[in-house]
């Protein structure tokens, strides 16, 4: 049986669009449970894929945040193209960061950010993730594991610059925060382990929307849209969301 993956997902309804952006080495599998139980309730839904994910991580080091903004973008643009004038954007983890720059870059309705870094821990953090997605798929590939073995021994060779342009692009959202007056949803997993999450503070406080809040769940981890409290998580989006002035 051939293994589908993910690919980028529009789910029709009203006029109300919502773009939902996923995380680093993430695919919109992420966010795609969000998206049809938002659909389930009337909103357009729409997810982008970004250039490198969800394909051999060979090929995932040679992107980078410049391909990722612009995929995003693009998903942006598509909602316009197709006539939604009213969007929100909720992101998880790099796709909460994107969602941040959006805040400040075009005309949103409000902006969710899930688990999203303000900073990173450290680039051996985010390396070991990256070294994480390439067994998994390596697996998710169904070679051996003398095979799997080997290719991670090469994998480990290739110089990921990628991790340097991540931090310059998050360290450049923080410093823009404070530009951002949509209201805003921050969504932060107590036992996350990939970020610091004091940044869910940071945002929380330095964005300038009237609108703000922040909530933390306690029994979540980094992935908090496929975890325990994804069910709550889901209906929280939502409520924030009917809450908007559309």
């Amino acid at each position: 049986m051939r293994k589908v993956m993910p690919k980028p997902f529009f789910f029709e309804g009203g006029e109300k669009a919502v773009l939902l952006l996923h995380g680093f080495t993430g695919n919109t599998a992420d966010v795609r449970m969000l998206g049809r139980y938002l659909n389930d309730r009337g909103y357009t839904c729409h997810a982008p894929q970004y250039k490198g994910h969800g394909v051999p991580p060979e090929e995932l080091v040679h992107t980078g945040p410049e391909d990722w903004w612009k995929d995003v973008m693009e998903g942006y643009e598509f909602l316009k193209e197709k006539g939604y004038e009213q969007i929100a954007v909720g992101g998880l983890s790099l796709g909460g960061v994107f969602s941040l720059k959006l805040g400040y870059t075009v005309p949103v309705k409000g902006i969710v950010t899930m688990c999203a870094p303000m900073y990173i821990k450290s680039e051996e953090v985010m390396y070991q993730g990256i070294l994480e997605y390439a067994r998994k798929y390596k697996k998710f590939e169904e070679k051996n594991p003398e095979q799997i073995e080997q290719e991670m021994k090469e994998f480990e060779k290739t110089p990921m610059n990628t991790l340097k342009s991540l931090q310059e692009l998050i360290a450049d959202v923080r410093k823009n925060v404070d530009m951002i007056y949509s209201p805003a949803f921050v969504v932060q997993a107590r036992h996350d382990h990939m970020i610091n999450t004091d940044s869910a503070n940071i945002i929380h406080d330095e964005v300038e929307s009237d609108v703000k809040k922040i909530k933390w769940y306690e029994e979540s981890g980094h992935v908090i849209t496929l975890d325990k409290e994804k069910d709550q998580v889901h209906q929280d989006v939502y409520e924030f969301l009917e809450s908007l002035d559309w």
